[in-house]
Order: structure tokens, then C-alpha cells, then sequence
């Protein structure tokens, strides 16, 4: 399962996303002897050619990125040129293909689908993955084999390096990567980034990287080309991208900013934003199918606001003036609840009822036991019974009476 969240205006959690990145231009080519060559012998041909061509992205040589692409095709061979420009200030430590299967079409064409594995240096602890389709052709009279088109595959997006040329800045605890946008904003993106992860690691005690990669598009249209998605991002500030739960391993995480939406915000709502979003890169390895909305984008926002001097109210805003107005919260936010329907105060209210269940747990059991049952929750496959079966073994309590304990809280402290 993906797993991704969103932040956006006035420092709120403004809805979720659910990606795994994806990757660049693939390429293939290499000598073969004259006349049909069968599928085995083309495969082997293929898998040759992207170990040389993966060795030439690592050492960014130009002529050996270009060497297997169509002469004839102009277009292509400017673009990926510029491709790998593009990719230059980019720390890889990491970059393969991995043949999946070649698919005839003709004597002398054929169709790749190709997986791109990569990692950032000291970054992503598992590599990032991004499915291609590659058509490629023989030309008879040197053997070789061209690139003739590339496209994404099913389950793919577009790399930041596909829009333009990227700035890296380095902070202390994060790498800034950004399309469009000037050293010193990604510096300043770097610094607040920086404070994030430590507030993220005493919120979240937890072994995790401490460190994040920070993506900053030029535009909310390319935010959304990142994330594969047509929905209405003008709103958003952050998302996080990145696999959840996946057993054994931390898969690499990006946190992607919105500089249209976050550009608007004070230091304080970038601070949260930020943080909220390095939480759930924390937490990820913890974050499963089980875990419903409201546990995991309140624990984030729980951890952004909790070294914060803000009064609830103040925190919850919406949700604080429809209890005044008599309109308590039947029940804990559903996951529709955090969709992008195009009530931003309903999607306010969802965000805020999370936090205050996750604020009120810290309040009456303790902080230990609010992180134990974002585990134990995280711990289930399955959603049905899970947060159920945590809340009788770590606060030994029922939905009914967690509910009532919930409702407490908000007319205490919102109404």
C-alpha cells in the first residue's frame, strides 16, 4: 500500500496523496549479430546495454547516455541530453535497470519494460522504483539497437529531473532538491527542515534515518506531475510520498513542497508543515493498512504541534468553533473525511479531530502509550479490528468509551 499526506494553508493539513515516485528516460542499445534475433538473445542484448548505460548516468558521461539512442531522432536525443544535465548536482549512490521482459514486434523491434532502481547518497535506505516502456529498434546495417521511445509504465510519475534542471542544497539533516527556484529558497526550505527532524525524533524516540529529501517543483502543476495525480493541489502546502509498511525495511520517502501554497505561510505554519510531514517519514516503517487517517495524520500533527506554545483553540480552529456552535463530532473522522471535496472546513475538522484524539491519548495515558498504540495499531494487516484490539491492550478501553473520552476532551479544551 502507498501512503502519503498532505499539508496546506494556514499551517492545516490539507489533504492526503498516495504515490510511489517514479523515474526518468530509459535507453538500450548494442551490437548483435545480423538477421532475426530471438527473445532470449535480445533480452540478454538489452540487460547488456542498461548495465553500460546505468554505469554512464552514475558518471554522467554524455556520450555514453547518448550512445544507444536513434541518430535519427533529434528530438529524443536533445531532451535526454538535457536529462542528464539536469541530473548532475544529484548525489546518486545508486542507479540500475532491471530487465522485466522484451516483447517482439517485428524482426527487428522490440518493446522493454524495464524497472529504474536508484538511491540518493546516504539517503534512501532501499532503492526508489519506477516502471518504463521502452520501443526499441535494430538497424541492420550496424547491428545495433536504438531507442525509439520511452514511456512511463503503468504505476509511474515523472522525476523532478524531468522538469527542469535541479539546485541541490545540503542542510544538516536534509537534501534539498529543487526545479526553478533560487539557492535561497531552498536554503531556507534546508533550515526549517533541519529543526524539523529533531522535533520529529523526540515526538517519535523510535530508531529511524533522521534525515529527509525535500523536493520543491517549480509549480503546483508539476507538484501534481510528481505525484501522478490530477486533484487540485493549490491549496497544499507538503505532501510525503513513499511505501508504507513495508516488512524489514525503511523505503525511501520524499517530502515534496508546494512553493505556490507553502510560500504563503509564516515561519511557524512552514515550521509545522515541515515537521508534520517528517513525522511521517518517521513513522512509516509503523504505518500500515490498519492505521485509519485520523490515527496517522493526527500522531503528525500531534508531533509538529507538541514543543509548540499554542493553545488548543488555537490549534483547531474549526473544530473549536462548531463545537461553540453545538455540533460535536459524532465519531472520530473517517477516512473519507480527508479527501479533497471541496469543503476545506469539513477537511479542517478532520485533520484537527485526529490531533485532538492523539493529543487527548498523550494528555490521559501518556506519551509512551500514544506511540504504543500507533505500533500496535500499524502492527494488524488488516484494518477491521485493529485499532479496537489496540485501544483493549495498550489504554484498555473501547471505541464507545474512547469516543466519550474524546468528547470530553473537545468541550474542555475547544468549547
Amino acid at each position: 500500500m502507498n501512503d502519503g499526506r498532505g499539508r496546506g494553508g494556514r499551517g492545516r493539513a490539507w489533504g492526503g496523496v498516495a504515490v510511489l515516485l517514479a523515474g526518468p528516460l530509459l535507453l538500450a542499445g548494442c551490437s548483435t549479430p545480423d538477421g532475426d534475433v530471438p527473445a532470449k538473445g535480445a533480452d540478454r542484448a538489452v540487460r547488456a546495454t542498461l548495465d553500460r548505460r546505468a554505469a554512464a548516468v552514475l558518471h554522467h558521461d554524455p556520450a555514453a547516455y547518448l550512445a544507444t539512442t536513434d541518430p535519427g531522432a533529434a528530438a529524443l536525443r536533445a531532451a535526454q541530453r538535457r536529462e542528464l544535465g539536469n541530473l548532475a548536482d544529484v548525489p546518486l549512490s545508486t542507479w540500475e535497470y532491471h530487465l522485466v521482459r522484451t516483447t517482439p514486434r517485428g524482426a527487428d523491434r522490440v518493446t522493454a519494460d524495464v524497472e529504474l532502481r536508484y538511491r540518493i547518497t546516504a539517503y534512501d535506505p532501499a532503492p526508489v522504483t519506477a516502471d518504463r516502456v521502452v520501443e526499441l529498434r535494430r538497424d541492420r546495417a550496424d547491428g545495433r539497437w536504438y531507442v525509439t521511445g520511452d514511456r512511463p509504465g503503468a504505476d509511474s510519475v515523472r522525476q523532478l529531473w524531468e522538469q527542469g534542471a535541479v539546485r541541490v542544497v545540503r542542510g544538516g539533516h536534509s537534501l534539498v532538491l529543487g526545479v526553478g527556484r533560487t539557492g535561497r529558497e531552498l536554503r531556507a526550505i534546508a533550515r526549517t527542515t533541519d529543526r524539523a527532524v529533531p522535533a520529529v525524533s523526540g515526538a517519535w524516540p523510535e530508531r529511524w534515518a533522521g534525515r529527509v529529501v525535500v523536493l520543491v517543483p517549480r509549480s503546483t502543476a508539476d507538484l501534481a506531475a510528481l505525484l501522478g495525480s490530477s486533484a487540485d493541489y493549490r491549496g497544499v502546502a507538503a505532501v510525503t510520498s513513499g511505501r508504507t509498511g513495508a516488512p524489514g525495511t525503511n523505503p525511501a520517502d520524499r517530502v515534496i513542497v508546494n512553493p505556490q501554497a507553502y510560500d504563503t505561510l509564516d515561519a511557524f505554519g512552514q515550521r509545522v508543515v515541515l515537521t508534520h510531514e517528517t513525522t511521517h517519514v518517521a513513522t512509516r516503517a509503523r504505518t500500515s493498512a490498519a492505521t485509519p487517517t485520523w490515527l496517522s495524520e493526527g500522531f503528525a500533527d500531534w508531533a509538529a504541534y507538541r514543543a509548540e506554545d499554542r493553545a488548543p483553540d488555537r490549534i483547531a480552529p474549526e473544530l473549536a468553533a462548531a463545537v461553540r456552535r453545538g455540533e460535536l463530532p459524532a465519531a472520530l473522522p473517517a477516512d473519507t473525511d480527508f479527501g479533497f471535496t471541496g469543503d476545506p472546513e469539513r477537511l479542517a475538522r478532520a485533520y484537527e479531530g485526529g490531533w485532538a484524539a492523539c493529543r487527548m491519548i498523550a494528555d490521559r495515558w501518556g506519551e509512551p502509550e500514544l506511540l504504543a498504540l500507533y505500533r500496535a495499531v500499524g502492527a494488524h494487516r488488516e484494518r477491521d479490528g485493529a485499532v479496537e484490539q489496540a485501544l483493549r491492550d495498550v489504554l484498555g478501553t473501547t471505541p464507545a468509551e474512547f469516543t466519550g473520552l474524546w468528547h470530553d476532551w473537545l468541550r474542555a479544551h475547544l468549547g
